[in-house]
């Protein structure tokens, strides 16, 4: 399936099938770190835990001016009704070749496979960027279900980091 990437009101959007991802800037970011909806209509009235912790990266990196556009937090969002069931993005820009993701899900947005396609979407724009030779993830050794969509997105295992497992993709298979 194709993935169209396009910008509205200087933010990134990556739409493919169901799916849109759309990039949060930081004024919006700081709204979701604070647990708020902000402008988006969320599945469970809120964002969820993991990605009001990476609202406050992006919000962060803004502050310390390291906040790259098109490298922070994106909303999963059903592209049918644009509602929000989670959070997916870079910890940063790349850093010599390599940006590692994190993603994120509401209660109610689980095991319908929108982990997947939210991590292999966002994968599939950050390897075609020229800075881009590799993306990285980590997970605890505990967490099967984000094991799992690594896997289903093509990630292989690499060397731990510290008490996490750590995972790497170079390219997306097919």
């Amino acid at each position: 399936m194709t993935l169209h990437a396009s910008h509205d009101e200087g933010r990134l959007v990556l739409t493919q099938g169901r799916l849109t991802l759309r990039e949060q800037l930081p004024q919006e970011a700081a709204l979701l770190a604070e647990g708020k909806p902000g402008s988006l209509t969320w599945i469970d009235g809120v964002p969820g835990e993991g990605t009001m912790g990476a609202a406050s990266m992006t919000v962060a990196a803004a502050r310390a001016g390291a906040y790259r556009p098109g490298w922070g937090l994106f909303a999963i969002m059903r592209t049918e009704d644009a509602t929000a069931v989670g959070g997916v993005g870079f910890h940063g820009p790349p850093l010599r070749g390599a940006v590692e993701i994190g993603y994120d899900l509401t209660e109610s947005g689980r095991g319908a496979g929108w982990a997947t396609d939210a991590a292999r979407a966002l994968c599939q724009w950050a390897l075609g960027q020229p800075e881009v030779l590799v993306v990285l993830a980590t997970t605890e050794p505990g967490n099967r279900a984000s094991q799992a969509v690594l896997g289903r997105v093509g990630f292989g295992r690499v060397a731990d980091r510290g008490d996490l497992w750590a995972y790497e993709l170079t390219r997306l298979p097919g």
